[in-house]
């Protein structure tokens, strides 16, 4: 809805990262525009300098994400924007109510997406999701796609698309937004005593962030030997999971739309610290209600292991 409210289309570039979800490059395909892939860094956010060397006269908009809850460096990309003239279009789709120089999520680019998928930080009881805006264009514009682009019943002047939310969703979600900044600072309190429990050992640990700019959707270690570590806290009834074990330019759909490589400004290997996230980066236990009793079993479990 962003990106045609944008009036992005055919012709098209929308630089994002290659390890994300595949939705954000799915939204990018649905309106024909061409994803252009960068890689991220060690905390599994976009890179500003290698978007600024993707940047063509094709370039329409940047579409970052927050990946696992971290707000990325938007200061650089909004500068970057800025000086090509395209559009910031922000995935916030894990992100809900992260905060970095004032700003929550979703308030630096023209416009930006929320997931409510029930794992969510906020979640609804189905499907679900927001798109927020700073402009009224883009407002009026997909209040219209929404609703079978109609502003008037049985009057149809835009797309015929249906992308209201439920309202038993919408009813949740009310009931449980008043209550995402303290699961957050939940979530943030967790953080920290996973890096006490796990700090000696040979694993790698997001790093703490400014108050607020990490809401830990995911609280993501790395470590060289992850599928012996995995199978061996699954042999002892932890469940964890990997974000995400394909990345978007290995994934068959994007290999049979595009047999060349989408990346650009790299040199040498396209996407790195994308296929090293890919191949070591393992996904804890992290949810408000988790009891610390639970992420010590976790931690120590862990321990074993390397200690084993």
């Amino acid at each position: 809805m962003a990106l045609r409210a944008a009036e992005i289309g055919p012709g098209d570039e929308v630089i994002t990262q290659a390890n994300t979800f595949i939705a954000t490059v799915g939204a990018i395909l649905a309106v024909g525009a061409t994803p252009v892939l960068v890689d991220c860094d060690a905390n599994g956010v976009i890179v500003p300098q290698l978007v600024a060397a993707a940047i063509t006269p094709r370039t329409k908009a940047i579409m970052p994400v927050h990946l696992f809850g971290w707000i990325c460096d938007m200061e650089a990309i909004d500068a970057i924007a800025k000086k090509a003239g395209v559009l910031v279009i922000e995935d916030a789709c894990q992100a809900h109510g992260a905060v970095w120089q004032g700003k929550r999520a979703g308030n630096f680019g023209i416009s930006a997406a929320f997931s409510f998928y029930p794992a969510k930080n906020l979640g609804a009881y189905g499907d679900g999701g927001i798109l927020v805006t700073q402009s009224k264009e883009v407002a009026e514009r997909v209040r219209v796609l929404r609703n079978y682009g109609s502003r008037v019943k049985y009057e149809h002047v835009d797309l015929p698309l249906n992308r209201r939310l439920d309202t038993i969703q919408a009813a949740v979600l009310r009931v449980k937004l008043p209550h995402l900044d303290e699961w957050n600072a939940r979530r943030q309190f967790l953080a920290d005593a996973y890096r006490e429990h796990l700090a000696d050992l040979p694993v790698g640990l997001p790093p703490p962030a400014e108050a607020g700019r990490h809401i830990y959707h995911l609280f993501v270690i790395t470590a060289k030997d992850r599928d012996a570590l995995r199978t061996d806290l699954t042999e002892q009834g932890i469940e964890t999971g990997i974000h995400y074990p394909i990345p978007v330019h290995r994934q068959p759909i994007m290999q049979r739309l595009f047999p060349s490589p989408t990346g650009r400004g790299q040199g040498g290997s396209l996407y790195p610290q994308a296929e090293q996230l890919a191949a070591h980066s393992l996904s804890l236990p992290m949810y408000p209600e988790l009891p610390l009793a639970h992420l010590e079993r976790v931690a120590d479990a862990i321990r074993r292991h390397y200690q084993a």
